[in-house]
This record gives structure tokens, C-alpha cells and sequence, in this order.
């Protein structure tokens, strides 16, 4: 009894790490304006620090570098999201090793506790375990490249707008993509203002850097703005028009795309009602048919 006390509360406390881990709790307001007054740290060297898993994988990713891990897709969105490839590939080899050695872990204690279980349910927890866990983190990368591209397209959106004011009041189409883009704030419109600073200190011209910064971000809204632009820095097309209609288009798709989402999270809402009522059928009627189970 007790070893099934400490492994219950062993099993409780991993569930609770792991989903703290998948869905870390949101800061407070007052947290979130604090870091944004505050002074940047010094850059950390990508070597240094890291959690337990980062120290722990890190011998594994040479091997891991030499079989071509990332792939190319986990690559861009490791851009996007700012994270070290080798912190990736460390997580990666940390979380499959747990993942590989908890079944054996419980499988041991069981022996240990005299309720031995068969060798093939430890083995292929293990290679269950082990697979799903060197797949979970490339899809939170994944689930947050997601969310940082639909947050650039929505800045995207009022960075159009704001060319589109400056073009009508006479600016130039360098200096209003400059100007437009230090209005703004946020990681979206960081990167935009370091891809102009990049095109002005090596000299090319800004619609190429945006169109990079399009391709890295596989963002391909931006890929087209700096293809209409091009045409107006090259070829002298009028572009306000066509950045007034691409700045509606994609208001009207991020409208509908939110709408979407709402939708879709009215739906999952009836889950909770439909299992709450499931159980309740369950306890009224479990007694009335044990009763009928017994009397027969």
C-alpha cells in the first residue's frame, strides 16, 4: 500500500510538472509593464546557464547535429522563436532519456515491492515515452512560431497603415518604411526596425532586407510588401493604393480568423458540460444497477 502511495504521488507531481512545463501560468499585468520599463540585461552567451534539461542533453547534441536534426521547418521556426538550436536539440535528448528511463524506473520499484510486472509493458512504455518526448518539443516550437507569426501579421497590418499615412503626407518610401517602423513597439516591429538599420548600414536597399526578414519568418505578407515596394523604389509604380488594399485584406482576414477562434473556443467550452453530465448519469444510475446486478 505504501508503494503504491509514493508511486501515485511520484506519478501526481511528474503530471504536474509536465503540464506546467506544456502551459506555464500566465504573468500579471503588473509583471508584464514592469519588464517592458525595464533596462535590458546584458546578452547571455548561448553556451552559458540553461534548466536541467539543457545541461543534461547537451553531450547528445553533436549526435544529434551529425544525423541533420533540425530539420529544416524546426529550423525557421527555432528563428522565429529566438531559441538556440542546440538548447532545442539538448531538450530534445534530455526529455526522450526521461521519457525512456521512467518506465524502467517504475517497473524497478514495483519489482522491489514484490508486484513485478511483465517485460513488455516496461519496454514499450519506454519506446513510447521515449518517441513522444523527442517529438513534444518541436511541436510547442511550433505551436509558438505559430502564435509569433500571427502576432507579425497583425503588426504587419498597422505597420501598412501607418506607410500608407506617411506616403499621403508626401514622405518618401524609404523614409516612410523607416519612420513607420519606430512607431511601434513590440518583438514585430523590432525586427522590422533592426532589418532597415541592417539595409542602411550595408547599403542596400530596405524593400530587400524586409524581403529577407519575409523569407526567414516565412511570413508571406512581408515577402509581397517588399515586392510592391520594389516596384515602387525601381520602377516608380504607384504603391499607396496597393498598400491600402493589401492593409484591408488583411484586416479582413485577421477579423475572420478571430472570429474562428471564437468559435472554435465556444465549442471545446461544451466538452466540460457534456463529460460533468456524462459522470452525473453515471453516479445517479451505478447504484440502481449494482442493485439489479445483485439481485439476479
Amino acid at each position: 500500500m505504501i508503494t503504491i502511495l509514493l508511486l501515485s504521488i511520484g506519478t501526481g507531481l511528474g503530471l504536474w510538472a509536465l503540464a506546467l512545463w506544456l502551459l506555464p501560468p500566465r504573468p500579471p499585468l503588473a509583471a508584464l509593464i514592469r519588464r517592458l520599463n525595464a533596462t535590458p540585461a546584458p546578452p547571455v552567451p548561448s553556451d552559458w546557464g540553461g534548466g536541467w534539461a539543457v545541461r543534461m542533453g547537451r553531450p547528445f547534441t553533436g549526435p544529434l547535429h551529425a544525423l541533420g536534426l533540425p530539420v529544416r521547418n524546426v529550423r525557421r521556426d527555432l528563428a522565429v522563436v529566438e531559441r538556440s538550436i542546440d538548447t532545442h536539440l539538448a531538450e530534445k535528448a534530455a526529455l526522450a532519456l526521461t521519457g525512456l528511463l521512467l518506465p524502467a524506473t517504475v517497473a524497478f520499484v514495483l519489482t522491489l515491492g514484490g508486484r513485478p510486472l511483465p517485460w513488455a509493458m516496461p519496454l514499450g512504455g519506454s519506446l513510447a515515452l521515449a518517441i513522444g518526448a523527442f517529438l513534444l518539443p518541436d511541436a510547442v516550437v511550433r505551436a509558438e512560431a505559430a502564435r509569433r507569426r500571427a502576432a507579425f501579421r497583425h503588426a504587419l497590418s498597422a505597420y501598412l497603415n501607418l506607410i500608407h499615412i506617411l506616403l499621403a503626407g508626401g514622405a518618401g518610401v524609404e523614409g516612410a518604411l523607416a519612420d513607420a517602423a519606430e512607431v511601434g513597439h513590440g518583438w514585430s516591429f523590432h525586427r522590422l526596425r533592426r532589418a532597415l538599420t541592417t539595409a542602411r548600414l550595408t547599403r542596400t536597399s530596405p524593400w530587400t532586407a524586409l524581403g529577407e526578414l519575409g523569407d526567414e519568418l516565412d511570413v508571406s505578407e512581408l515577402t509581397e510588401l517588399a515586392a510592391a515596394l520594389a516596384l515602387a523604389g525601381t520602377e516608380g509604380a504607384k504603391v499607396r493604393a496597393s498598400l491600402a488594399a493589401k492593409a484591408a485584406a488583411m484586416r479582413a482576414r485577421d477579423g475572420a480568423e478571430a472570429e474562428g477562434q471564437a468559435n472554435s473556443a465556444t465549442e471545446r467550452m461544451a466538452l466540460p458540460g457534456v463529460l460533468m453530465a456524462f459522470g452525473f448519469v453515471i453516479f445517479v444510475f451505478y447504484p440502481a444497477l449494482i442493485q439489479i446486478d445483485a439481485s439476479l
